[in-house]
């Protein structure tokens, strides 16, 4: 199906802002965590975030000790981020609310209720990309679960994973998706044109370089036990979908 439509999911029609708003001269704020106390860590997310922030899109990066709720705020209120992305762990397990939290530095958690703390919606963010390890099942209740995180948060789109995705591979995606996303209009049918060619094999690891519809990326050391791999199963690409504006 991805291969012909482009898939969004739009939790009531009269919370969507159907006038178009471009991004793609948007500034974007690219923070994350690749260490934790207890939870594995994300050694694709510093690679992540200098790819987006430095080689794709403008924009500004924070990363581990500087990603905090209060950074994201004061960032925020400095300049008007349209494009805010999260790399981090999440969580959204379906009949266990208290579990439900996006995971800052070092202990400090923001729960699903607590969303408004971020402050997203002064000024409205156009796009929202959780590029979480952990999220949601593959649920009616977990679809849900991110609806209210899009409405509540206040942004026009959020882009987020329905269940456990990989490290390396959620780099492979958000690389290809922030390429696609200023060639076209529509969010959406950037989502859709990373994942097509991740289906289609055109995204893989090759002697430690990820190799992408715009070249090579050179990878740590530390990503180097991933081999040699081609992201064309869809554990790779099939678990992050769009809510909210698809344009």
């Amino acid at each position: 199906m991805i291969e012909k439509y482009a898939i969004t999911r739009i939790p009531a029609f009269n919370l969507i802002d159907t006038n178009y708003n471009k991004i793609k001269n948007a500034e974007i704020l690219a923070i994350g965590a690749s260490e934790f106390k207890e939870l594995k860590p994300l050694a694709a997310v510093p690679v992540e975030i200098n790819k987006i922030t430095r080689f794709t899109w403008q924009g500004n990066a924070l990363m581990n000790q500087d990603f905090t709720v209060n950074n994201l705020q004061e960032q925020r209120q400095k300049k008007s981020y349209e494009i805010v992305h999260l790399a981090t762990h999440a969580e959204f397990r379906p009949g266990k609310p208290e579990r439900y939290y996006i995971q800052f530095w070092n202990d400090e958690q923001i729960g699903l209720d607590e969303i408004e703390k971020l402050k997203l919606n002064e000024p409205p963010v156009e796009l929202l990309v959780l590029s979480a390890c952990r999220t949601a099942l593959g649920n009616r209740q977990a679809e849900l679960v991110f609806a209210g995180l899009t409405v509540k948060s206040g942004v026009r789109s959020a882009l987020a994973s329905l269940w456990n995705v990989s490290d390396i591979g959620t780099l492979a995606l958000m690389t290809e998706f922030y390429q696609h996303l200023q060639k076209t209009l529509l969010r959406a049918e950037a989502l859709r044109q990373a994942q097509i060619v991740m289906i289609r094999g055109e995204v893989s690891i090759n002697m430690g370089e990820l190799n992408g519809t715009k070249g090579e990326l050179q990878l740590p050391p530390e990503l180097s036990e991933f081999g040699n791999e081609i992201f064309s199963h869809p554990y790779y690409w099939s678990a992050f979908t769009l809510i909210g504006n698809p344009w």
